[in-house]
């Protein structure tokens, strides 16, 4: 698996000035988020365990005679006549070191993450960029104009989730070009630039329909956020 991108101090200073540039033509809010991974899938992980354990034990029950041979062979032959108790005895065993063998190594975290199914990838970083947005960012501006732009690095995906008032207007659609610029850089092992070109996007799209209006004040952080 590909090295996971990193951020610099430059890198944070440009993306909260991106974001400070876009809001002063728009009433909108953008809030960044950068996570380093959404999820840690332990419960897949888990699974793929039990999978290979249970594929151990089948192996074992198609050639019993010849994974028994191997025990006797190791244990100096001394087991004469198997009896129903020692065969189970020795499937517990072989389960038990298949399935621990799986859970470590799915410790280290680029064979766990590449053993996870893309859809679930994707239901794991939107969760936990709604999760984010609410906490964050909904509904704590004056008119509802608060947007998150949020990235899981881990993952190498990104999510936009709206407020009311900008989802009301913007088609989620709407939001696939600045998605398509923020990964294109993000590819490349360029965060903040995939994050200003993805701000850059957005802010067009607020200032077409929450033009900036007098008096309107700075109510959400401008600088990237890390969790």
């Amino acid at each position: 698996m590909a090295r996971i991108p990193t951020l610099t101090d430059e890198g944070r200073a440009s993306v909260g000035a991106a974001v400070a540039a876009v809001e002063t033509q728009t009433a909108g809010e953008v809030v960044t988020i950068v996570t380093q991974q959404s999820d840690d899938y332990a419960e897949i992980a888990l699974l793929w365990s039990a999978l290979v354990a249970f594929l151990a034990l089948a192996v074992l029950a198609l050639f019993p005679d010849f994974y028994l041979g191997i025990y006797d062979r190791l244990t100096g032959g001394w087991v004469q006549q198997w009896h129903p108790r020692g065969v189970f005895a020795v499937a517990l065993v072989v389960a038990v070191l298949k399935f621990a063998g799986m859970w470590l190594l799915q410790l280290w975290r680029p064979l766990r993450l590449c053993l996870v199914p893309g859809p679930i990838k994707h239901e794991r970083v939107r969760a936990r960029a709604i999760m984010c947005f609410k906490v964050g960012a909904e509904r704590r501006t004056h008119g509802r104009t608060g947007i998150l732009i949020y990235l899981s690095m881990a993952e190498r995906r990104a999510e936009i989730v709206a407020d009311e008032a900008i989802a009301s207007k913007v088609a989620p659609e709407v939001w696939g070009e600045a998605m398509a610029s923020m990964l294109a850089h993000i590819r490349e092992g360029h965060v903040a630039e995939g994050m200003v070109a993805a701000i850059g996007k957005v802010g067009e799209v607020l200032a077409e329909h929450f033009p900036l209006g007098e008096g309107d004040t700075n109510e959400l952080p401008d600088r990237l956020i890390e969790v």
